[in-house]
């Protein structure tokens, strides 16, 4: 039996196109004319599934006011002249701007930056593949859109935001697979900027974003503060829940910063700090700005190791026991902190055995700010006498239950010859200027979430209190006020911070001949009687203080 030939229509390629052509403007021309109610209707649907949502989220016992309240707000409309045509217009335009097409807009990547997301890619194919996966995400020729979800570039091309999923087996518990990662990532997106690195374990995804710097205006001033804390510095928002009102910039603007605060005293888990850094990146500025803080309500010990004068503002001023920068002066003033932090510790505890409360002056706070100790312990070894450092371990190790704070800055050369009294109980540690990523780890015994950059500005770092997460610190500028070449708003600053003279300044030198001067001998200090001699005990320099019994 023959086959019937098709109709010519159905076997006519040229007829077939052209007809598709014909629907698919018809379908075109269709869409066009009706775009404005396809976007209404799907708003009105939008708007629908919200308010069904809404109502079934609605406790029960609200649901009657609530329905009273929409029915007088209909009644009010409807008796409202022209209500009901205005209601109808405004709830077409929030239909229509409910049902706007909102994937339209942003096409993609340019062909520039598709080739830099696939650059980087194949660059994470040898850290996120493994032999014997039967659909690995990552593979070289492989598509990138399938493990980048996020991306993001700024107005110069550079990658700045991007969101990337990683296979199950990948070991991102370990630091060093995620650190070989954060490596690649920062080489690929461009140096010279700092990246934060969010890794989510649960859901196999990594978020990598640029930072902002820090800002660096943020002079000293008088910090709203709790008792008890000291302003370190400040730190991204993020990083912390809190934030304090700063005065900054030139012109004095007032605003919002979130602080890196430190808390110390009786139940403070980290009473003790150690700033590490490199020479001139501001581990002297933070001790200057700490103590500034701390004579608002205690007093303050400086032993200024380098012996350059940084801490010459703070001689004769109100609530400064010393400041000592020979071997003989800072040894004598370390012995007498390490004798009034026994006795406070006996006079509280004779004071709660008797049921009272401790005395007054062993609850004010008493600071020790030791800026580069192990000079003296160089000089000490030299002259063949006892390591400064040794006079620390008391207020270092029962520093805390006395109101007794130790503050220690050293550059990183000298850091292996910090004693190890000294390693074991500063607890809050700040690393200042650069440092890579192992070097911030020994100090802080973890590694920062963020790349370090090769050029910083002074007082910028990270910091790391207790066991709690490494975050980035810019300490506020505070100039020695007798550097001429500081800046002179800071300096000014600094000197409306400084508590008023309690003894006179000392004459000018002389530089006429006079007789020999005597070996150096140690400058007067309190000393340091104990309880069992007299029942009292000079501190800073006032009379006896009567001890409790």
């Amino acid at each position: 039996m023959a086959r019937r030939p098709l109709p010519r229509i159905l076997t006519d390629s040229a007829s077939l196109a052209r007809s598709r052509d014909i629907a698919r403007s018809a379908a075109d021309s269709a869409s066009d004319v009706f775009h404005p109610l396809i976007t209404i209707g799907r708003g009105l649907r939008r708007l629908a599934s919200a308010g069904r949502q809404r109502w079934d989220a609605t406790p029960k016992d609200r649901r009657g006011p609530l329905l009273f309240f929409v029915a007088a707000a209909v009644l009010g409309v409807a008796l409202v002249p022209y209500g009901p045509l205005l209601a109808g217009v405004v709830a077409m335009g929030a239909a229509a701007w409910a049902g706007r097409d909102r994937s339209a807009g942003d096409g993609g990547p340019g062909e520039a930056e598709a080739e830099r997301l696939q650059s980087l890619y194949e660059a994470l194919v040898p850290y996120f593949s493994a032999e014997g996966d039967p659909s690995p995400l990552y593979a070289h020729g492989g598509d990138w859109e399938a493990a980048f979800t996020e991306y993001g570039f700024d107005e110069s091309g550079r990658l700045e935001h991007l969101q990337l999923k990683y296979p199950a087996y990948f070991t991102d518990g370990e630091e060093g697979p995620r650190a070989r990662i954060e490596q690649v990532l920062h080489a690929k997106s461009g140096r010279g900027r700092e990246y934060h690195f969010a890794w989510d374990e649960a859901a196999n995804r990594l978020v990598l974003s640029v930072l902002d710097p820090l800002p660096t205006g943020i002079a000293a001033q008088r910090f709203v503060t709790a008792p008890g804390e000291t302003v370190l510095g400040f730190t991204d928002p993020e990083s912390v829940p809190r934030t304090l009102p700063v005065v900054h910039g030139e012109d004095d603007e007032e605003g919002d910063a979130p602080p890196v605060l430190w808390r110390t005293g009786q139940r403070s888990a980290e009473p003790h700090l150690l700033v590490l850094g490199q020479p001139g990146t501001g581990g002297t500025t933070l001790l200057r700005s700490i103590a500034l803080q701390a004579l608002d309500d205690g007093e303050v010990l400086v032993i200024d190791g380098s012996g350059t004068g940084e801490f010459a503002c703070l001689a004769g001023r109100r609530g400064v026991v010393g400041v000592e920068s020979g071997l003989a002066g800072a040894m004598a003033m370390l012995e007498w902190a390490a004798h009034e932090t026994e006795r406070r510790l006996i006079s509280a505890n004779r004071a709660r055995q008797a049921g009272r409360s401790a005395p007054e002056d062993t609850r004010r706070p008493l600071w020790i700010i030791a800026d580069r100790p192990t000079t003296l312990a160089h000089l000490a070894a030299a002259e063949g006498r006892d390591d400064p450092q040794r006079l620390l371990q008391v207020p270092l190790r029962h520093g805390a239950a006395a109101n007794v704070t130790v503050a220690v800055a050293e550059p990183f050369a000298c850091a292996e010859l910090l004693g190890d009294v000294i390693r074991t109980h500063t607890r809050a540690r700040v690393v200042l200027g650069p440092a890579t990523a192992e070097e911030v780890r020994s100090v802080l015994g973890a590694p920062p979430h963020t790349t370090p950059i090769a050029e910083m500005p002074p007082g910028r770092g990270y910091a790391r209190l207790g066991g709690g997460p490494v975050v980035r610190l810019q300490v506020p500028a505070t100039p020695d006020p007798l550097d001429e070449e500081a800046d002179e708003a800071d300096r000014a600053a600094v000197m409306e911070l400084l508590p008023e003279r309690s003894v006179p300044m000392a004459p000018a030198m002389s530089f006429t001949k006079s007789a020999p001067a005597a070996e150096e001998t140690a400058p007067p200090v309190p000393r340091a009687t104990s309880v069992e001699d007299s029942g009292s005990v000079p501190v800073n320099g006032s009379p006896a203080a009567p001890v409790e019994s």
